[in-house]
């Protein structure tokens, strides 16, 4: 057969029109591997996307969320020059009460600093020198704590390192005040939570309007408690409160709101859960003064316990849409179980093209092939198309 006569048989088929014919196999392997096939899809549809994934339901994952918090208490520490008290101004960094802030546990201080020319620490890298030949005037250490001006003086004992002008004494080991605050652990914080899905119009916060503020958090008996000691947020996030005071560290605590807005409002409650998100935190401050006309300051290193607040959420509610898309995706899913055994059927059970002759039929008009029957009207010519038949199609 020719190029043209090819093309023309396809433009010729293109034109015809398909319809689906029901034919009846009895055979009763088949039909169990039909219906097996046909519960599995139906019962991932009913299991999982509608009763677990709740996909009938219209959905906000997106909320709107405000964190109010508060710590209160104090601490102490024991220092050769005097005990001090801590109170929630002095160990809270920021004091606005947001959603990320920190605790002090453990400072060092440097005190009594002023702008003057002093050795470097010998704990900065190439600050150590044995003439004023190894220091180079006016190079800037990104990791020191000021400019050399190319001498190289005694930083201890016998240890030279290289003069910097700088706020002095530098941060060392010798010049620090090491202090560690006593009773961090006892602590508490109390944490305001409202959430907002604008979609649906509902809200809802983790404190009841009948909740008493002398109460403590408890995930079975008391969870509309909004306070917490930080001893518990550090051992639910599975981290040791000793090491916390030695390097500091980051906790996080997660509160996560999942509504089924088709229940009762009661239904949604808060669900708190713990992390340590870091090991290790530290930062710098520092308090200025005048004496005798000249500026000193106090540089403090601070070691401290950083919580962040972490608000998730994820509402829904029935709608008529996401029902209609996920029951017709179900109701055509079923046809997966036709297609299979149908393939089943021409491949593996197809002896001698008896389901091929049923399967396939072609009905065309033609004049020359039209019989009549026994009252006199014309039948139109049915025959079977075997797949040899249809190279072209």
């Amino acid at each position: 057969m020719g190029y043209k006569e090819t093309c023309g048989l396809c433009w010729e088929e293109f034109w015809n029109y398909e319809t689906p014919k029901v034919v009846v196999v009895k055979n009763r392997n088949l039909g169990i591997i039909y219906r097996i096939i046909q519960l599995v899809i139906i019962m991932y549809f009913v299991v999982y996307v509608f009763i677990i994934e709740k996909s009938y339901q219209e959905r906000e994952s997106a909320p709107e969320s405000s964190v109010i918090t508060k710590v209160k208490g104090i601490a102490t520490t024991n220092s050769s020059l005097e005990r001090k008290i801590w109170d929630v101004a002095e160990y809270i960094q920021p004091p606005e009460g947001g959603d990320i802030f920190s605790i002090t546990v453990r400072t060092m201080t440097t005190p009594f600093q002023r702008l003057n020319t002093c050795p470097e620490s010998d704990d900065v890298p190439r600050s150590k020198c044995k003439s004023d030949l190894d220091c180079e005037a006016g190079e800037m250490n990104q990791l020191g704590n000021g400019i050399k001006t190319g001498r190289c003086v005694i930083f201890r004992d016998t240890n030279k390192t290289c003069e910097v002008e700088a706020w002095c004494p530098v941060e060392n080991e010798i010049n620090m005040r090491h202090s560690v605050l006593k009773g961090t652990q006892n602590l508490t914080l109390f944490i305001k939570n409202s959430i907002n899905f604008p979609r649906f119009g509902f809200s809802k916060g983790n404190i009841h309007k009948s909740s008493k503020l002398n109460c403590t958090f408890d995930e079975d008996t008391n969870l509309y408690c909004p306070i917490f000691p930080i001893g518990f947020i550090a051992e639910k996030a599975g981290e040791s409160f000793d090491k916390l005071r030695e390097k500091g560290g980051v906790l996080g605590v997660i509160i996560n709101w999942v509504c089924d807005l088709d229940k009762d409002a009661s239904e949604c409650n808060p669900q708190y859960s713990f992390r340590k998100l870091n090991s290790g935190y530290n930062f710098r401050h520092t308090k200025y003064f005048m004496e005798n006309g000249i500026e000193y300051r106090t540089l403090t290193k601070v070691f401290g316990i950083r919580i962040d607040i972490i608000v998730h959420g994820e509402a829904g509610k029935f709608n008529i849409i996401p029902t209609i898309i996920n029951v017709a995706s179900a109701l055509t899913s079923i046809g997966i179980g036709s297609f299979l055994c149908d393939w089943i059927l021409l491949t593996f059970m197809n002896k001698n093209d008896v389901y091929s002759e049923k399967k396939f039929e072609e009905v065309m008009k033609n004049e020359n092939t039209s019989t009549h029957n026994e009252n006199g009207t014309t039948e139109q010519e049915v025959r079977p198309v075997l797949p040899q038949n249809c190279k072209h199609c």
